[in-house]
């Protein structure tokens, strides 16, 4: 069994942090600027509440956050415009690194968002929490902060189920992260079981460390920042943080399945490109589904192509845009 040393270390409840004039004293001694990032697909509903909440708190009342930056990823309602309309600074992201071929999915959304927000240290939100507080925001970034050994934060708290009837049931949640990541990280990585919410899609870190890794397009993102964080800085730059709970719209089982599937062929190759296993037969890209229909079941294929993004520091377009040598070596 594990130690759990790096657990009572490196994990914190958000109301350690909630003296924001402290944080905002640190961030200015140490002359850091701080980006929260949103990326986004059809967020009409909650992006407004999400920018307003964030904008008053952490940058009207305390200035702790230096901009909001939405990488929207094609959006058919008015997300954009609402963000727009809202003070944040909206970008599509086809139009970021335009000559690069068009790919759309959440790690890309991400991965764009470190070229066009200016923050040493980017704070990325889902934009669909319906719960939104500015804890999300300012917990996230009190570990950067205030301890200089922590350079990647991730969120956990409750997830309660909304059921159709509107009423919150106690537990659940987490369905993904307790059947897929869980049982491969008890695996492969029994250090990481301690990382509460591997896929919390809430999470803060500096830009040194997020520009010299990969960023899968899709669901696999959350997964392969972990692993490749920790490959090359181990357990001890990670923190995470409690922020009680977290209301969003639940996904559906077929939906999860879909997760689960790139989130494995993530692992799976990670775990490759680590020597630690060697997969010796063709691995599919395809998840096959079924749905009943009238007289029949009805296959429902589902393919991926596992595109990634190389860290973003290889690219001259960002190297020249943040002043970084050519020369440099990651």
């Amino acid at each position: 069994m594990t130690s759990n040393n790096w657990l009572r270390k490196n994990t914190f409840h958000h109301s350690k942090f909630k003296d924001i004039g402290k944080l905002v004293k640190k961030k200015e001694q140490k002359k850091i600027s701080v980006s929260l990032c949103l990326p986004t697909l059809n967020e009409e509903k909650t992006i407004g509440k999400q920018i307003v909440i964030m904008k008053s708190e952490l940058m009207a009342r305390y200035p702790l956050l230096d901009e909001i930056v939405v990488v929207d990823s094609g959006s058919t309602d008015n997300t954009c415009e609402v963000a727009a309309d809202y003070g944040a600074n909206v970008h599509a992201a086809n139009d970021i690194l335009p000559k690069l071929p068009v790919f759309k999915g959440k790690g890309e959304n991400l991965w764009k968002a470190l070229y066009v927000a200016k923050g040493d240290i980017i704070i990325y939100l889902d934009a669909d929490i319906t719960n939104i507080h500015h804890r999300f925001a300012y917990a996230l970034l009190g570990p950067l902060l205030m301890y200089d050994h922590v350079k990647y934060v991730k969120a956990f708290y409750d997830r309660p189920l909304a059921g159709e009837d509107a009423r919150i049931r106690p537990t659940g949640g987490g369905r993904v992260t307790e059947l897929v990541i869980r049982p491969v990280f008890s695996l492969f990585y029994p250090e990481l079981t301690q990382i509460l919410q591997p896929l919390s899609g809430e999470y803060a870190a500096f830009r040194d460390i997020l520009e010299t890794i990969p960023f899968p397009i899709g669901y696999g993102i959350e997964t392969s920042m972990i692993l490749d964080i920790y490959d090359k800085w181990g357990m001890d730059v990670i923190a995470q943080v409690d922020l009680d709970k977290r209301v969003h719209r639940n996904q559906d089982t077929k939906a999860l399945g879909k997760m689960a599937f790139v989130i494995m062929k993530t692992f799976l190759k990670r775990i490759e490109n680590y020597g630690l296993v060697e997969i010796r037969q063709k691995v599919y890209n395809e998840l096959i589904q079924y749905q009943k229909v009238p007289g029949r079941y009805q296959q429902e294929p589902f393919c991926i192509e596992g595109h990634e993004r190389p860290p973003i520091i290889d690219m001259p377009e960002y190297r020249q845009k943040f002043n970084i040598p050519d020369d440099y070596h990651r």
